[in-house]
């Protein structure tokens, strides 16, 4: 029987960083192609099964440059599955307002944009690639990521295969002035607790710091919600590994991201971890001002 790959498409608006994505990914063993013809895909994939040197895991980068290519991408991710292959669909995005910042700070022209402005090139990429935000398996929003923080996302989710045989859980602690996390497929908002920021020994502090913690869990209701989030998360868990689901991204939010929802995820990391489901951990927003 051929071998069986796991292929990562790697997609999503023209600067929200496929591109270190990819080099990332080859960094962590993958075998990477970009803008390779989505027709293409197929032959090779049957090429690298015959190859003296197979590789196990591979990288796909497509974009709105692959012009009329791009319409056959969705057979060709079918006719690889067909074949046997594990075809997963990351889709990269970022708001409008980095985009533009992105674009101009690098003096780089956007595909799409012609003679026109950054924002039109933006908004018509989105009309195009609209179809395959909604097959993806996985979408990352870059906006408020920096390349550390968008890093660890990356190997979390990839760096090692070993590990990701069932359900793939990730942590996001935020502030909800800065905006909620796109990918999220759970979002709790705990901005009604005790809030750390009003202590003046505190506020320069983080919710990692032991103090930050014990501030906001003597309270009651902090340890009443903590314990009905990890009941909820028992109910959850078991229905999605039952289901086959691949991930499940949970961000908790406060006010500005930096003390009640980073204690929060730092709880529930060590409870996913007793569970035998070690989270990924962003606290995206923890150095913001």
């Amino acid at each position: 029987m051929p071998a069986s790959i796991t292929f990562v498409v790697v997609t999503g608006i023209s600067g929200a960083g496929k591109s270190f994505a990819i080099k990332c990914l080859e960094d962590m063993g993958f075998f990477c192609v970009d803008n390779l013809p989505t027709e293409l895909m197929p032959t090779f994939a049957d090429l690298v099964v015959r190859s003296q040197e197979p590789h196990q895991r591979v990288a796909l980068g497509v974009d709105v440059r692959a012009g009329e290519y791009l319409s056959h991408l969705i057979d060709a991710i079918d006719e690889l599955r067909a074949r046997g292959h594990r075809v997963e669909v990351l889709f990269l995005e970022a708001g409008d307002e980095t985009l533009v910042r992105r674009y101009h700070e690098t003096r780089r022209r956007h595909p799409l944009a012609g003679e026109g402005q950054v924002l039109d090139g933006i908004r018509a990429e989105r009309g195009a690639l609209g179809y395959l935000r909604e097959i993806a398996d996985r979408i990352i929003d870059t906006s408020q990521l920096n390349v550390h923080q968008f890093k660890d996302q990356l190997v979390a989710l990839y760096g090692s295969p070993g590990v990701r045989t069932g359900l793939a859980t990730a942590l996001i602690s935020f502030g909800f002035k800065h905006g909620i996390p796109i990918d999220a497929d759970l979002v709790f908002d705990i901005r009604f607790l005790p809030n750390p920021h009003f202590v003046p020994e505190l506020r320069p502090l983080d919710g990692r710091d032991p103090r930050v913690s014990e501030f906001i869990f003597k309270h009651e209701e902090s340890r009443e919600l903590l314990r009905r989030l990890q009941d909820l998360l028992d109910f959850l868990l078991p229905a999605y590994q039952r289901e086959g689901k691949a991930y499940l991204t949970v961000a908790v939010g406060c006010t500005g991201g930096r003390h009640r929802s980073v204690s929060f995820v730092e709880e529930l990391r060590r409870f996913l971890d007793e569970r035998g489901l070690p989270p990924s951990v962003v606290h995206r927003d923890i150095d913001r001002e």
